[in-house]
């Protein structure tokens, strides 16, 4: 509320009298300067997010609003000492100039469950740089499968088939997706420390023991096995904390931090590409083992919860595929389905692809990192962009141009580098919101205390279509001889399907009518 005062209205040093409130019926006195002086003024609602108030030194100028966050449990009209000493006045008085300038600015958002968000600030940013250190080392391997496949398969697989192989990596990225099913609803009952650092032990023992491998079990074990595990017990905490600090700009933080596995992405590629002709196999992954300690170790630290642990029931740890009666969740994890079946076979092959075309080693190494770079770009800049034209129109948009990427810079690119490189970025930029903007679409469907829960049983039948998707595209690739076209078809059916369902999944929650709307 503000009050208007003219200056003759200003008492003068002396006679300035204390205006006691209509329900105070004792005698006023006047009291000295430096003691505390009210004026009336009217309560306005507890319930209200902001209260604002006009300030006034020596009755001469209006000071600036200060916006506090209400706090429901006050009591109304009583006066309140807050955390370290800050004090909020009573409904009879306002607080003095230094005490005004001492109370903190706060900013946060209610969702329609009531539960509340900082939407910023230094611990939840912290957050968000510890998921993005955590994808690092899990996500940036999973996108290198590429050149370990490429390397593997030329040196100490050369006798397994392209099928074979592709087993070793779709076990790895299924179980990185699989696992949640169980990780999601202990983070959501526990938090995430213990399986953080669970996970970082998981990735680090198999990156140094990677430099031992040389037999098919080796490598199933080892990567496949280990791999996937820890990737999951980071994977998952790793995104879904950021939920609990960030509601209306849960896209962007989501995204900045699933930069992480494109940064990765384009950072071991490159290493390991430089390495292997001068170490070799065993002492370049111990390199990757290095980056990834460091990576770990800041995960490890930063990665925290907001909400209060639940106790260790039934139904707080243990996931619910009740939650598929909901048709939305339903479509939108078919949606994801697809999506992720297509997209680990660029991510797999693009690299073997530019080899059998003739393009040299170095470059067709490169040609990862390219892409990788582009979802760089695709993972931060539609995240910021979701968040104000809505989560689900972003995804529908970028799933529709990793269609065209596939269909028209892919299939016919055959030995031309320009289309290839075209097509890495593009693909890549496009791809990225494959990672980014699932999880926060998932978010949209259910209350924050859930989204643990959600996230792990929806990646629980995607990750079938991760375990099978990179051999299915190793077998057609046999089928045809050697030749890409098949599987690339394959990867733009994916794509089509994956579409249809996420549009599918919007109409049904806003209406054909509303096919426009932002969601």
């Amino acid at each position: 509320m503000t009050t208007n005062f003219n200056s003759s209205d200003i008492p003068r040093s002396g006679d300035i009298e204390h205006t006691s409130s209509p329900n105070d019926l004792s005698s006023t006195t006047t009291p000295a300067w430096g003691e505390k002086q009210t004026v009336d003024a009217v309560q306005p609602s507890l319930e209200a997010r902001n209260d604002e108030c006009t300030l006034f030194r020596n009755g001469t100028e209006k000071q600036p609003h200060l916006r506090t966050q209400a706090n429901d449990s006050l009591q109304q009209g009583a006066p309140t000492t807050l955390e370290g000493g800050l004090y909020r006045p009573s409904s009879g008085e306002f607080p003095s100039d230094d005490s005004a300038r001492s109370v903190p600015v706060t900013v946060g958002t209610t969702d329609a469950d009531g539960n509340t968000y900082p939407e910023g600030g230094l611990e939840a940013w912290l957050v968000v740089f510890g998921s993005f250190m955590g994808l690092v080392g899990s996500l940036g391997l999973v996108n290198t499968i590429g050149t370990f496949e490429a390397y593997i398969e030329s040196h100490q697989l050369k006798d397994y088939s392209s099928g074979s192989i592709g087993w070793i990596f779709g076990v790895y990225a299924f179980l990185t997706f699989f696992c949640g099913i169980q990780i999601g609803p202990i983070f959501d009952a526990k938090g995430p420390r213990f399986l953080v650092c669970a996970g970082a032990v998981l990735i680090m023992a198999m990156m140094i023991a990677l430099g031992f491998c040389t037999q098919y079990w080796h490598f199933m074990l080892v990567i496949g096995v280990a791999g996937g595990v820890g990737a999951s017990l980071l994977f998952t905490p790793a995104i879904s904390a950021i939920g609990h600090f960030f509601n209306e700009k849960r896209g962007i933080a989501t995204g900045i931090a699933a930069t992480g596995g494109s940064v990765g992405g384009v950072i071991f590629p490159l290493a390991l590409e430089a390495l292997f002709p001068k170490i070799g196999w065993a002492w370049a992954t111990r390199v990757i083992a290095l980056i990834c300690l460091i990576t770990l170790l800041a995960a490890c630290l930063l990665i925290k919860s907001r909400l209060p642990k639940k106790p260790a029931s039934k139904e707080n740890v243990l996931p619910d595929f009740s939650i598929f009666r909901d048709p939305v969740f339903t479509l939108t994890t078919l949606g994801i389905f697809f999506i992720e079946w297509g997209l680990f076979v660029p991510l797999s092959f693009i690299s073997s692809y530019a080899l059998d075309n003739g393009v040299s080693t170095t470059l067709s190494y490169q040609m990862l990192a390219i892409l990788n770079a582009g979802s760089f770009f695709g993972r931060g800049i539609p995240g910021f962009v979701a968040d104000y034209l809505g989560r689900f129109n972003t995804l529908i948009v970028t799933v529709a141009l990793c269609l065209v990427c596939n269909a028209c810079l892919w299939l016919p690119a055959s030995d031309s580098v320009p289309v290839m490189i075209v097509y890495c970025v593009i693909f890549g930029f496009a791809s990225g919101s494959n990672i980014s903007l699932t999880p926060v679409c998932i978010s949209q469907l259910c209350k924050i205390e859930n989204y643990g829960r959600y996230y792990a049983t929806a990646y629980t039948i995607v990750s079938f279509g991760t375990l099978t998707g990179m051999p299915i595209a190793g077998e057609i690739l046999t089928r045809c001889n050697g030749k890409y076209w098949g599987l690339i078809t394959f990867t733009i059916c994916c794509y089509a399907v994956g579409l249809v369902c996420v549009t599918a999944a919007k109409l049904v929650r806003v209406g054909w009518r509303q096919a426009f709307v932002i969601y």
